[in-house]
C-alpha cells in the first residue's frame, strides 16, 4: 500500500494539472457509488412518509364537489329553498277551510228568588259554552290562486339563485386549482434551473483552479445561483399560498399533505378554437341560472300586481258553527243532557264589498306595476352582462390562441440559442457573462411560456362554462 501511494505522491507534486484531474476522477466515483445508496436512502425513509401522510389526491371534481358541500353561501341558498317551499306550500293551503273550538266556563253571581218561599238569596251559579266554527273562501279575486302561483315562481327562481352561487363557487375553485397547477410547475422550473446552475458553479469552480476564467466571472455563476435560490423561495411562498387559497375556497382546513391531481392540460393546449359570441350567447340563454331567475322574477312581480288588483273586488265566504252550553241553574237537567238539548248548529254566506280604502289597494297596485319595471329592467340587465361576458370569453379564447403561439414559437427560439450557448459555455468558448445573459432571457421566456399557458387552459374552461360544460379535466386524455 505504501509503495502505491508514494509514486502517486511525487506525480502530485510534480503536476499540478494531473492533481486536479485526479481529484475530479475520485469524486466523480464517489458520487456514481454513493448516489443510489442515497436515493435508495431516501426513498425508504421518506417514501414511506409520504404514504402514510397522503391520504387523498384531489381532482378538480373533488375540490369543486368539497366547496359545494361545505361552502357558507351555498348552505344557505338551500335553506331559501326550504323556505321557498314552506312558503308555497302555506299559500296552497288557503284553499282549505279553517276550523276553531273554543270552550268557555263562566261563574257568576246573582240575586236569586227563591220560588218556595220567596226569599231572594245572593247566589252564584256556574256555567259551560262550547263552539265550533269553520269558515272557508269562496271567492276573494283569485287572490288564492295567484298567491299559489307566484310562490311556485319565487321557488322554483330561489332554485335557480342557488345554482348562480354554485356556479360562482365552482368556477373560482377551477381558477385556484389551476393556479396550483401553474404554481408547482413554476418550482419544478427552478429546481431545474438550479441543478443547472449548481453543475455550472461546480465547473466554473474547476475553471477557476486552472486558471481559465478569472475570479469574477466565477463570482457570475455564483451570484447567479443565489438568485435562482431566491426564485425558487418565491415561488414556493407562491405556491403555497395557492394552496391555502384553494383549501380556504373549499373551506378545507388547511393541511400540509394537500395534494391535487395532475391531469394531462398538453391535450387541451391551442385547439384552434374559433368561437362564435352570438351562438355561445344563444346557448347561453337557455342553460345559465341568472337568466332563468330573472325570468321568473319579472313573472312572481308581473303575478303580485294581479293579487294587488284582487283588493278592489269583493270577497265572499261561507260560514258555519256549532255551540251548545250548559248551565248550573237549570238543575232538573244533567251537565251531558244540558249540552246534547243545547246544541245550535249555523251556517251561513258572508260578502264583503271595499267600497273606500283610502287608496290603499291603488296605491298598492301602481307601486307592484313599477317593480315589474324594475324586474324587467333587472333581466334586460343580466342578460346584457352575460352577453358582454360570453364576448369578453370569445376574445380571452382568441387573443390567449395568440399568446400562446407567440410565447411559443419565442421559446422554442430562446431555447435552441440557449442550448447552443450552454454548448459553448461547457467549451470554454463562451464566457459566464454572455452564458448568464442567455440564460436569463431563457428563464424569462420560460415563465411567459407557462403564463400563456394556463391563461389558454382557463379560458377554455370560461368558454365551455359558458357552453354549458362541466367543469372538469375528465373528459380529456391523462
Amino acid at each position: 500500500m505504501q509503495e502505491f501511494r508514494n509514486p502517486e505522491n511525487q506525480m502530485l507534486r510534480s503536476d499540478p494539472g494531473t492533481t486536479i484531474l485526479i481529484n475530479l476522477l475520485r469524486t466523480s466515483i464517489r458520487r456514481i457509488f454513493t448516489l443510489p445508496i442515497w436515493i435508495s436512502l431516501s426513498l425508504l425513509f421518506t417514501g414511506s412518509g409520504i404514504v402514510r401522510a397522503q391520504s387523498k389526491v384531489w381532482s378538480v371534481d373533488d375540490c369543486i364537489q368539497y366547496a359545494l358541500e361545505k361552502n357558507i353561501q351555498v348552505q344557505k341558498a338551500l335553506v331559501s329553498n326550504d323556505i321557498s317551499e314552506i312558503n308555497m306550500n302555506y299559500a296552497k293551503s288557503g284553499w282549505y277551510p279553517s276550523l276553531n273550538g273554543s270552550a268557555r266556563q263562566n261563574y257568576t253571581w246573582s240575586n236569586q228568588t227563591n220560588s218556595t218561599t220567596g226569599s231572594t238569596v245572593f247566589k252564584g251559579s256556574d256555567g259551560t259554552n262550547i263552539s265550533l266554527s269553520s269558515s272557508v273562501t269562496l271567492f276573494n279575486g283569485d287572490r288564492i290562486r295567484n298567491n299559489i302561483r307566484k310562490s311556485e315562481t319565487d321557488f322554483e327562481a330561489q332554485k335557480y339563485n342557488a345554482e348562480i352561487i354554485k356556479e360562482n363557487v365552482g368556477l373560482s375553485v377551477l381558477n385556484a386549482y389551476l393556479q396550483v397547477l401553474y404554481s408547482e410547475e413554476l418550482v419544478k422550473n427552478s429546481i431545474n434551473q438550479i441543478n443547472s446552475t449548481a453543475e455550472q458553479l461546480n465547473l466554473a469552480a474547476e475553471r477557476l483552479k486552472l486558471g481559465a476564467i478569472s475570479n469574477s466571472d466565477y463570482l457570475q455563476v455564483k451570484s447567479q445561483i443565489a438568485t435562482e435560490k431566491q426564485t425558487l423561495a418565491t415561488a414556493n411562498s407562491q405556491l403555497a399560498i395557492n394552496r391555502v387559497t384553494l383549501m380556504q375556497l373549499m373551506e378545507l382546513p388547511q393541511v400540509n399533505n394537500f395534494e391535487i391531481e395532475h391531469p394531462n392540460l398538453d391535450s387541451m393546449i391551442n385547439q384552434r378554437r374559433n368561437p362564435d359570441a352570438a351562438e355561445v350567447y344563444r346557448i347561453s340563454l337557455g342553460l345559465k341560472p341568472e337568466v332563468k331567475n330573472a325570468e321568473l322574477s319579472k313573472k312572481s312581480s308581473e303575478i303580485a300586481v294581479e293579487i294587488a288588483k284582487s283588493g278592489l273586488l269583493p270577497s265572499i265566504s261561507m260560514n258555519a258553527g256549532l255551540t251548545t252550553l250548559y248551565s248550573s241553574l237549570q238543575k232538573s237537567e244533567s251537565f251531558g243532557n244540558q249540552i246534547n238539548n243545547n246544541i245550535s248548529p249555523a251556517v251561513g254566506f258572508t260578502a264583503s264589498v271595499p267600497i273606500y280604502l283610502n287608496h290603499q289597494v291603488r296605491t298598492n297596485v301602481a307601486i307592484a306595476r313599477r317593480n315589474t319595471d324594475n324586474a324587467a329592467l333587472d333581466e334586460m340587465n343580466v342578460k346584457n352582462q352575460l352577453r358582454k361576458s360570453i364576448e369578453q370569453a370569445c376574445l380571452d379564447v382568441s387573443s390567449s390562441q395568440i399568446e400562446y403561439d407567440a410565447s411559443a414559437e419565442g421559446y422554442k427560439a430562446v431555447k435552441e440559442s440557449f442550448d447552443v450557448a450552454a454548448e459553448k459555455y461547457f467549451q470554454g468558448l463562451l464566457n459566464s457573462v454572455d452564458y448568464l445573459v442567455q440564460k436569463t432571457s431563457y428563464i424569462n421566456s420560460e415563465s411567459n411560456f407557462l403564463q400563456s399557458k394556463y391563461r389558454l387552459i382557463f379560458s377554455y374552461k370560461v368558454l365551455d362554462f359558458y357552453s354549458g360544460q362541466p367543469l372538469s379535466f375528465k373528459n380529456i386524455n391523462k
